[in-house]
């Protein structure tokens, strides 16, 4: 949170201090007045919605706008292991020399279109998408959910939730974004308003997940 506030203005809270007690690590920051966007979205005009999203793409621009550091692979902030408890396995990742090193481990090192000994043609395209000549990472939230949005009225005051934060793929924000919790599902519908859409990866990851599955 302190890397954003020193290279953006995006809202976000301030940290007081964190520490280290009994193998557990503690964030103190500012307690933000605003609510979750999940809490009466459906209720908002579309006027409301409208600025709402506008307000989010400029956030997602100046995100973009942060340079990669020179070599930077797939990890956190500080070049280290990401982390996202919605991935298969440990919870921590990496960190990755390159995309396609992460998009090998994703795969669980799979490099051939099986699974379980048995042929899988799907896989071939899922194989080949991550394979690809990939730009640079860049800076991405990697859950920006409605339930981590917080408005007071029209004005979003605050984006939280900044532990899967970290240099990622390009298509990552938005395939993280729109892969929401069952009780954020209205979500899906706004993803494509403020997020360049990547429909193909949206496709691949749906593979991806099928076999090698989050959580």
């Amino acid at each position: 949170m302190r890397f954003v506030a020193e290279n953006t203005t995006i809202p976000v809270p301030k940290v007081y201090c964190a520490f280290e007690h009994k193998r557990r690590v503690y964030v103190v920051m500012e307690r933000i007045d605003g609510l979750p966007l999940a809490h009466g979205w459906r209720q908002r005009t579309a006027e409301s919605q409208a600025r709402i999203l506008n307000s989010l793409r400029s956030i997602i621009q100046q995100l973009r706008q942060i340079p990669a550091p020179i070599e930077c692979g797939v990890s956190n902030v500080d070049g280290g292991p990401i982390y996202d408890p919605r991935l298969p396995g440990p919870k921590h990742w990496g960190p990755f020399r390159t995309i396609d090193d992460f998009h090998k481990r994703l795969r669980a090192d799979l490099e051939e279109p099986e699974y379980a000994g048995i042929r899988i043609p799907e896989l071939s395209p899922l194989i080949s998408f991550h394979k690809q000549p990939w730009l640079c990472p860049v800076f991405s939230h990697g859950d920006l959910s409605s339930l981590n949005i917080l408005a007071r009225g029209d004005d979003i005051v605050g984006i939280v939730d900044w532990e899967t934060a970290g240099w990622m793929p390009p298509y990552w924000e938005y395939t993280s974004a729109w892969n929401v919790n069952p009780q954020n599902q209205f979500w899906q519908n706004e993803v494509d308003r403020f997020l360049e859409p990547f429909p193909k990866a949206l496709e691949m990851e749906a593979i991806r997940r099928k076999y090698n599955g989050d959580y």
